[in-house]
């Protein structure tokens, strides 16, 4: 029981990372000597120390003879910092339990392996889907090359994404628009397509002001910070004249081919091969997977939200559904197939469903025989 106790304490500590981390992994580490905490600490951002070193630099002389707390296997090799598992074993550090091995290729049991040899007591697995939960896109990228990928969806009670002129704002109560806010600032990447930039003129940003001043300073989020924003556009519909383009942060233009205009520094174009004339959107990802983004949101109006779902390519759908009836004129969530059969509909499992203000937000998960 206390080393479920205290893993908890790791994973919350973790949890403090994770507007911050990319692309690297959320991580906590406690250590704990004759049942006293002597040193925590959490990786904060890419290419500062990680966990285990905030957490020795705390504990001091107390952590010889300690044992070590930590969410993920310690690394065992040279990347931007220097191997914690050296760091443990020349502090004295006298047992170390994990919650789950890194599935880094360059780590993924070579950690634990050396700390063993050194005669340093290992024990894994504990809280192992908890720890696993909080970096879902750094083990998906790690084991598929492929991110974590949520589907971000608005519509009405009866089932409509925007009227039938096309206009959708808005949807949903503000407090449902900042909730969006928090989830596009824990993705490393936010997708769209350029039917979407030009029809509702949105900046895929985050909008910092709208955050809680103690969420800001608790997670030492920097304002400054913007996600990269990817937009799909086959038919190089956008031009550096829409005002989209001049938005602070790095855009990729995801095309079938190249266009001779002239872009600002921060936009990139980004050749992709096609499928049945379209991006083809698994190699897309793939793309973005070697690029290190671990995690995209997706927003998205029906024609894209469809091809993701028929092509099981999501990994989490996020629906805010708003009290308003649209009325069966106006447009669907999504295009899908026509269906002959209930069996031959894309089946979903309900993980979460939140009221918030006057909305009802569900994250559902498509399901693993059909998606996996």
């Amino acid at each position: 029981m206390k080393d479920i106790f205290y893993m908890k304490k790791a994973i919350n500590l973790a949890k403090l990372g994770m507007f911050t981390t990319f692309p690297n992994p959320n991580v906590g580490c406690i250590i704990v000597k004759k049942s006293k905490i002597v040193g925590k600490g959490w990786h904060k951002k890419s290419g500062e120390e990680h966990a285990e070193i905030y957490a020795l630099k705390q504990a001091k002389k107390k952590a010889k003879g300690a044992t070590a707390y930590i969410t993920l296997e310690p690394c065992c090799h040279y990347g931007k910092t220097p191997p914690c598992c050296k760091a443990l074993f020349y502090a004295g550090i006298s047992k170390v339990v994990i919650a789950s091995k890194d599935p880094n290729p360059k780590v993924n049991g070579l950690g634990l392996l050396w700390l063993k040899k050194r005669g340093i007591l290992i024990k894994e697995g504990v809280l192992k889907d908890e720890a696993k939960y909080i970096n879902q896109g750094f083990f998906k990228r790690m084991k598929t090359g492929i991110p974590w990928i949520q589907l971000k969806l608005a519509m009405s009670i009866d089932g409509r994404s925007s009227l039938q002129n096309g206009k959708s704002k808005w949807i949903t109560s503000k407090k449902s628009r900042i909730d969006v806010q928090y989830f596009r600032a824990k993705s490393n990447a936010i997708l769209s397509t350029s039917k979407t930039i030009l029809n509702d003129n949105p900046s895929l940003n985050i909008r910092y002001h709208e955050f809680n001043d103690k969420k800001l300073k608790k997670y030492d989020i920097n304002k400054k910070n913007q996600p990269i924003r990817i937009i799909i556009d086959s038919k190089n519909r956008l031009t550096p004249s829409n005002k989209f383009i001049y938005t602070k942060g790095n855009i990729i233009l995801v095309r079938l081919k190249y266009d001779n205009l002239t872009w600002p520094k921060n936009v990139k174009q980004l050749l992709v091969p096609s499928y049945k004339k379209k991006i083809d959107l698994h190699h897309l990802f793939k793309i973005l997977g070697k690029s290190n983004i671990n995690t995209i949101w997706i927003e998205s109006g029906p024609s894209l939200s469809g091809a993701l779902l028929k092509y099981k390519l999501i990994d989490e759908l996020i629906i805010y559904i708003a009290p308003k009836l649209f009325g069966h004129h106006s447009n669907p969530l999504c295009l899908l197939d026509m269906y002959s059969e209930i069996s031959e509909v894309p089946k979903l499992s309900f993980s979460s469903i939140q009221k918030i203000d006057s909305d009802i937000r569900i994250i559902l998960k498509p399901n693993n025989n059909l998606y996996n």
